[in-house]
């Protein structure tokens, strides 16, 4: 562990006036300036005053709001799970689109989302997946239970598709979603690494064609 994350926090005095989860709140502004940055650079690297000074925040008032930089990478987990998670209820819960639609539309809504930031920012999970090796053995175990939630959701969309005879209906659905995480996660990570959508479109591509063929095969 580094030295910002060793140091002792002070003894508080009181609790935050302010509401603390408002988006203009300090601990608010931590977390998504947190958030961004773990998007981009890996945790070993995320300084706290860089956080402090992109949030606006005093500096010293960091450990008023976190015991220590474990604990603010983890909060920093659950931030990014939560944001993640509605995402992919908007686009996997979209009753205006079929199943595999909503599939390519969040596809589209993150490569669209990399590019704005040029190629810059990636997957905060994926991330701190890669570095694995250096962080808290605290996040192990979280880390794989988000991944594990999103193929879960991933899931429940492909068997909506399933049901719509848009995929094979003897397709294993939980298996292709964790195909698909597993593939996408490498993808983003490739994108980032080259500032280049290439690697999203293979094998997204890739992807679709593959269910959507195995469908057609069965059907003949």
């Amino acid at each position: 562990m580094d030295r910002e994350s060793a140091v002792t926090a002070p003894r508080r005095r009181g609790r935050p006036r302010k509401d603390q989860t408002l988006p203009d709140a300090p601990r608010a502004r931590l977390l998504r300036q947190g958030v961004a940055l773990l998007t981009e650079k890996g945790f070993s690297a995320l300084g706290i005053e860089e956080v402090l000074a992109a949030a606006e925040v005093p500096k010293g008032s960091f450990y008023y709001y976190f015991d220590s930089k474990e604990a603010f990478g983890f909060a920093l987990i659950e931030a990014y799970a939560d944001y993640f998670a509605a995402k992919l209820d908007r686009w996997f819960e979209d009753q205006s689109r079929t199943p595999l639609d909503r599939v390519r539309a969040f596809i589209a809504d993150a490569r669209e989302g990399m590019a704005r930031h040029d190629f810059r920012r990636g997957c905060l999970v994926g991330n701190l997946g890669q570095e694995m090796g250096v962080l808290p053995s605290s996040f192990r175990d979280r880390l794989t239970a988000v991944l594990r939630d999103w193929e879960e959701r991933t899931t429940r969309c492909l068997r909506a598709a399933q049901e719509a005879g848009e995929i094979s209906a003897d397709a294993d659905c939980a298996r292709l979603a964790e195909f698909f995480w597993i593939g996408w996660e490498g993808a983003v990570l490739r994108a980032k690494l080259e500032h280049d959508p290439a690697a999203l479109d293979t094998f997204a591509g890739q992807f679709l064609a593959m269910i959507e063929h195995d469908n057609h095969q069965r059907q003949r």
